[in-house]
């Protein structure tokens, strides 16, 4: 599994934690919803100021969706 993939998964398991849509969690960003999408999807490349926006508004440290305690599947 990528980097990119291993992210997309947390995020998309925060977005549920959190019930958000992912058109939720992108107004919450100020992103496009289909960024997201292929955020979770593991498709994109992006950059940490983006990461630290959807970590931000899903009230977690930027840190835990590096981490491999908050494993995800």
């Amino acid at each position: 599994m990528t980097i990119t993939q291993s992210f997309g998964q947390k995020v998309r398991h925060f977005r549920n934690l959190k019930g958000f849509s992912q058109e939720e969690l992108a107004d919450l960003c100020s992103l496009h919803r289909t960024y997201i999408g292929s955020v979770e999807r593991g498709e994109r490349n992006i950059t940490l100021i983006n990461a630290e926006k959807i970590a931000t508004a899903l009230e977690q440290p930027l840190a835990s969706f590096f981490l491999e305690k908050s494993n995800v599947n």
